[in-house]
């Protein structure tokens, strides 16, 4: 793979010289031949053609004409011409020789124009540029959901779905080849099929096509404006109204008209022009006289291929390849030096290897490779101690419910104890306190494969939190822990089963970690777009170095991982899941001493 990816920069390098040496040569010839070449008419009729094309796509796509100076500059450099542009009057514009009106230092302008300039009056058959959007500008997200739709119909008429019942005509639906999507001046995509004909084909797709077909918010006002625009030109010729769609179609508003009015087509395309003329007026730049002139220079000669400039375009040529074979030297030997030490680091990994890293010599791209090739090893080291770990404590976990479930029954078996009412309820204990961790996990395992559902609804937090504290409060009064809630109206779209779990593991663990005569408060609040769910207790605090971990799964202050204090080991972990899952956080805060806060973040702009 290193070889094979070293091989590919070296070619592209290999590219690039031979570009480099062709280019030079080019430019060499080119500069003896530049001048013959463009007193030849046919270049001329180019260059005007080009000049002539870049204007009108300006005028079409702009006001007025105040800011195409940079653009005449550029024509100017690209074709060798002096290019001026002035109104119909010859007021000046823009000139590439220099400032206009000064003919004296810039060169008088001919008599006749090479052309008049106007996106309004083109060609005989559409005399308006296509490129005169105006109104019709779709904005981009109208171009982005067009575009989807283009591309689910494209995917459909290449591989049409099978209809649950024959075809009204009795035809088959056939795949359609070689569909493309093809934008349009306005951003608009359009279905193009090499050798079909889409239009007669009403049933594939149909549905996707019309969609696809009709009028965003943007076309639809501007088609109202342009319909008013030509109806008035119409009823002035007491012509009946049309309606138009895009693509500059329209069709009589009227059926009857539509059945009586083929003498009267043409009156009414020529209000079609008329209105998208006044319509388009005010989004496009005036008429303007281009003036397209060579500066008087002395012929030079055709290309000249003496002994001497023979010697130079060969002596370049040398010099460029020489200077390409070092710099791809050295180019070389920078790549492979690191690419040996990355393969051989990833040698070591994939044998068993976890301290394998590479020592990171730059800040190019390789520098970053082997940057990353480092982390990604630091982070395999920790997700594999993560692993290890895990599978561990879910082996602690569950033997120990499992390990008294079996000792009992074999004490019963072996008629050591009685199988009694008392016996049945510490196994039954012992087996709810597995399935307790068993949903924990599955829990967490939905989270972590993004399949924990939520079913949002609105929640009002001043009867949420005191709802879930009450349901606490006997299991608070066993522990001696005094329980406050404090929670101002508040509205939040979130699934109050996942908010009741969370919230509720938060003051299990706060009454489990608070000693008899404490408290455990929980708040609520809004600020910066949050809302903010508090449970603090009195308990003996977390010290700073243990803050990181306490939403690990299986973690636990106590090193000797004690249940004497109940719980999976799971719970502040599913909170952090689960207010992550609302697209919040989970964070805590504590003082060693002084008690801990643990903090749900949610957003409030989650409503619908």
């Amino acid at each position: 793979m290193v070889r094979t990816s070293l091989l590919v920069r070296l070619l592209a390098l290999s590219a690039v010289v031979s570009l480099l040496s062709i280019g030079a040569t080019a430019w060499l010839a080119v500069r003896t031949t530049t001048r013959a070449i463009q007193q030849e008419r046919g270049q001329a009729l180019t260059d005007e053609a080009k000049v002539y094309d870049a204007l009108l796509g300006y005028a079409a796509g702009h006001p007025d004409w105040s800011g195409v100076g940079p653009l005449v500059t550029k024509l100017a450099a690209e074709t060798g011409h002096r290019i001026a542009l002035t109104g119909r009057a010859r007021e000046p514009i823009a000139d590439s020789a220099g400032a206009l009106p000064e003919p004296e230092a810039a060169g008088a302008l001919p008599d006749q124009a090479l052309a008049t300039v106007d996106p309004l009056a083109v060609a005989a058959d559409d005399p308006i540029d296509p490129r005169a959007l105006g109104p019709f500008r779709l904005t981009a997200a109208e171009k982005s959901l067009l575009h989807t739709i283009a591309t689910r119909v494209q995917s459909c008429l290449r591989d049409p779905p099978i209809a649950p019942a024959p075809a009204p005509d009795g035809q088959d639906r056939v795949m359609i080849h070689n569909v493309e999507i093809v934008d349009e001046p306005n951003g608009r995509p359009r279905i193009e099929a090499a050798g079909t004909d889409l239009s007669a084909d009403t049933i594939t797709c149909a549905e996707g096509r019309a969609d696809l077909a009709a009028p965003t918010a943007t076309e639809r006002k501007a088609l109202t404006r342009l319909g008013k625009l030509v109806n008035a030109c119409l009823a002035r010729q007491d012509i009946p109204a049309v309606t138009i769609g895009l693509a500059n179609t329209w069709t009589w508003a009227d059926p009857e008209s539509a059945r009586t009015g083929e003498r009267r087509n043409q009156p009414v395309a020529d209000c079609l022009t008329a209105g998208r003329r006044e319509q388009l007026a005010s989004y496009v730049a005036p008429a303007a006289l281009v003036f397209v002139t060579t500066p008087g220079t002395a012929a030079t000669s055709t290309l000249d291929l003496s002994p001497a400039n023979q010697r130079r375009i060969f002596t370049v040529t040398g010099l460029v390849l020489l200077a390409a074979i070092g710099v791809t030297t050295l180019v070389g030997v920078r790549l492979i030096r690191p690419l040996r030490a990355l393969t051989a680091a990833a040698g070591r990994m994939r044998d068993g290897d976890a301290s394998a890293s590479v020592k990171v010599t730059g800040r190019d791209e390789i520098g970053r490779l082997a940057a990353a090739f480092n982390d990604m090893a630091e982070r395999r080291r920790h997700v594999e101690q993560l692993r290890k770990t895990m599978v561990g404590d879910i082996a602690h976990e569950m033997r120990t419910p499992v390990t008294n479930i079996r000792g009992w029954l074999e004490a019963a078996a072996d008629g050591v104890v009685p199988l009694d009412r008392e016996l049945m309820f510490s196994l039954l204990e012992e087996a709810l306190l597995l399935q307790h961790v068993i949903d924990d996990l599955q829990d967490l395992s939905a989270a972590d494969a993004g399949e924990l559902r939520l079913h949002p609804q609105l929640v009002e937090m001043a009867e949420l939190l005191p709802a879930i504290t009450e349901a606490f409060a006997s299991a608070a009064d066993r522990a001696g822990v005094t329980l406050t809630v404090a929670a101002p109206p508040t509205l939040i779209t979130a699934d109050p089963i996942r908010l009741r779990q969370a919230v509720g593991n938060l003051i299990t663990n706060a009454i489990r970690h608070t000693p008899a005569g404490g408290h455990v408060n929980i708040l609520s609040g809004t600020a910066d777009g949050l809302l903010r769910i508090d449970v603090r207790d009195t308990g003996p605090g977390l010290p700073l170095d243990q803050q990181a971990l306490v939403f690990e799964r299986f973690w636990r202050a106590e090193k000797s991982r004690s249940r004497q204090t109940g719980g999976s080991g799971l719970g502040l972990s599913i909170v952090r899941k689960l207010a992550e899952a609302h697209g919040g956080s989970a964070s805590v805060s504590s003082t060693p001493g002084e008690g801990a806060t643990f903090t749900v973040h949610l957003p409030l702009d989650q409503r619908d």
